[in-house]
């Protein structure tokens, strides 16, 4: 039987969605196309090249869906499930990033658009696309926490509270939509960290938000980490709860540090 902490990640989802893969492959080829525009396009968007934004996206969506495609599998799901769940996910963040790199080649802002009917109906569009998987993040935490994954419990439970610091993150991005922002004390633009574009001179919303989506990776890899060394497992569930708490105390720092006006480091 497959267990969590023995199977390839890519070699399993390659064999068990290969249409999960295909788009986890179209993201990567994204990425390496806006890095390559990056370089041969100098047009700039609120003080950035115009590449930048989709870029992000595409890397951070390729390992958002790669996550999915391989954690699905140890879930006491149908294959059937399993099967449209994959689908969802695949499709629906593929329409996203698919609308990011369309307005990153015209030059315009992809979140918070508004400035045309057309504009402000892809925006809202992104949006519906996100809530759709906001709920699946609900059903897996909700699945995590229930039943019986075919994982060590330490991991179980690092999957558990990843997707608890996930959907903090999503109520993160939930608070940039409803300012139509992410810089807190300073419009949107100007001075920011290389690649990231997080603010060096006020609060930036996309700290806690990155941080929060991440966990998802982070918490259950710690976890794998302390099975893999053989801890007792009672000390291991302590340490996954212990080190959530600290990565969950962090993001919460960072919230509010932002809401503050403060910038998360400067240069």
């Amino acid at each position: 039987m497959e267990t969590y902490t023995h199977v390839p990640v890519l070699h399993t989802v390659r064999k068990n969605s290969p249409f999960l893969y295909a788009v986890v492959m179209i993201h990567l080829v994204g990425a390496l196309a806006a890095t390559a525009g990056i370089f041969i396009d100098e047009r700039e968007l609120m003080g950035i090249n115009v590449w930048i934004k989709p870029l992000k996206f595409c890397l951070s969506g390729a390992i958002y869906i790669l996550t999915v495609g391989y954690l699905i599998n140890f879930y006491p799901y149908s294959n059937r499930k399993k099967h449209v769940l994959r689908n969802i996910v695949s499709i629906t963040l593929l329409i996203e990033i698919g609308i990011i790199v369309y307005q990153g080649a015209r030059g315009v802002k992809s979140h918070y658009n508004q400035d045309s009917a057309f504009d402000g109906i892809l925006f809202a569009l992104m949006g519906l696309l996100i809530g759709i998987n906001v709920l699946l993040m609900v059903l897996f935490a909700f699945d995590t926490l229930r039943t019986k994954m075919n994982t060590p419990q330490a991991v179980q439970w690092g999957i558990f509270l990843g997707w608890l610091l996930v959907l903090f993150g999503s109520w993160v991005g939930g608070r940039m939509i409803g300012q139509m922002a992410h810089n807190v004390g300073v419009a949107d633009g100007g001075e920011g960290l290389p690649i990231l574009n997080w603010s060096t001179i006020a609060g930036d919303l996309r700290v806690a938000h990155f941080f929060g989506l991440h966990a998802i990776q982070i918490i259950p890899l710690f976890a794998l980490g302390l099975v893999k060394a053989k801890s007792p497992k009672s000390l291991q569930l302590i340490g996954v709860v212990v080190f959530a708490l600290l990565y969950g105390g962090f993001i919460g720092y960072t919230f509010w540090q932002a809401k503050q006006a403060l910038p998360f480091l400067t240069l």
